[in-house]
């Protein structure tokens, strides 16, 4: 098993990376403590682990609430909807919340964490490559919105983060491919080195290696928990995290939540930012190619949905988070390994992107 920590003095949290750590009960209840516990689910994932980590809890008389599964349904209605239940069962300050699933889960749970009577402990389980490289690290916690992606949400920490490698022999192909785009990004905005790991040990990433796949987690979850540690609250440097997003978040709303998987808006959003980087010559033609030719090694796509116009895209981005003073933010590699946020792009240049 593999460890590191989220230093953020007395919110810091350790991240454990291993396998079958969903039956690891000591360390479980370390976390939880005297609290009650609750595991929020969904029904894909149900199936699958709940029964598990139920008997890994027993002894606490765990709660469990489970969701439809899917981008769609991380929204207020399924906010209140948890919130309901924890009312019904008349739990109080000591319940404990755990998120059991994807991103969609850690994000719902943790929303619901930070404003259930105030606060409530949580902690992140992720059974998703996505989730687990990324979504339920650094205190991030959001619903959706018709008009944008985690508009509605809070910073608020977990208290741990379980992330159990076997969840992801039972992963769709689709999904892994998804998550791929996040650990991509993390070589792009800090590790040239990383994508070159990527390129090299893409068929063992593929059939689940375990060596591979532990070692590719401890480093998207230590540059991330690196970053978080600067910038808890995206005042600064976190906001390089965003790479891809700009673009991607705004496929996402305008295609219709769950149509197009976070991680592959991604993926195109970061072509698209890196061949922003091209007209802004700082990478290469080669560069981009390069970049472009490994996120299409693993099964991610590269084209803007052929539906959506440069209108659609600035509709969208406008209403980005980063957005300072009426302008729009982006992400911008300045080499392979580094980026910049700027606000200086013309609409007529992200036109030029979207070809249309």
């Amino acid at each position: 098993m593999l460890e590191l920590k989220v230093d953020l003095n007395e919110r810091s949290y350790p991240i454990y990376i291993g396998q079958n750590l969903l039956a690891d009960v000591g360390r479980l209840t370390k976390h939880i403590g005297q609290c009650r516990p609750v595991i929020i689910t969904n029904h894909t994932v149900a199936p699958l682990y709940l029964n598990s980590l139920l008997g890994a809890l027993n002894d606490y008389e765990p709660l469990h609430f489970i969701l439809p599964d899917g981008e769609q349904y991380k929204t207020l209605t399924s906010f209140e909807q948890v919130n309901a239940f924890l009312l019904q069962n008349n739990c109080a300050r000591d319940t404990c919340l755990i998120a059991l699933g994807g991103g969609v889960i850690g994000d719902l749970t943790g929303f619901v964490a930070a404003c259930y009577q105030r606060g409530v402990p949580f902690i992140q389980i992720p059974t998703t490559l996505l989730s687990q490289v990324d979504s339920s690290v650094g205190g991030k916690t959001a619903v959706n919105h018709p008009l944008g992606k985690n508009m509605i949400g809070a910073f608020y920490q977990p208290k741990a983060v379980f992330i159990d490698t076997d969840s992801l022999s039972t992963l769709p192909v689709r999904e892994f491919a998804a998550g791929m785009a996040e650990v991509i990004k993390y070589g792009l905005i800090h590790d040239e080195q990383f994508l070159t790991y990527l390129e090299d040990n893409h068929d063992a990433l593929s059939t689940l290696q375990q060596d591979v796949l532990m070692h590719v987690i401890h480093r998207c979850c230590q540059i991330k928990a690196e970053i978080v540690a600067q910038d808890e609250t995206e005042v600064g440097i976190r906001a390089l995290l965003n790479l891809g997003h700009t673009f991607g978040h705004a496929i996402e709303a305008q295609m219709g939540y769950g149509n197009w998987l976070h991680g592959e808006a991604v993926a195109v959003g970061m072509v698209l930012a890196v061949r922003l980087a091209a007209l802004r010559d700082v990478l290469t033609g080669a560069e981009v190619a390069r970049v472009e030719a490994l996120i299409q090694s693993y099964q991610l796509p590269t084209v803007v949905p052929k539906q959506m116009s440069s209108e659609q895209f600035l509709f969208h981005m406008r209403k980005d988070k980063k957005n300072k003073q009426g302008r729009i933010r982006f992400i911008v590699p300045t080499s392979l390994g580094a980026c910049a946020l700027v606000d200086d792009v013309s609409d007529d240049t992200v036109s030029l992107l979207i070809g249309r």
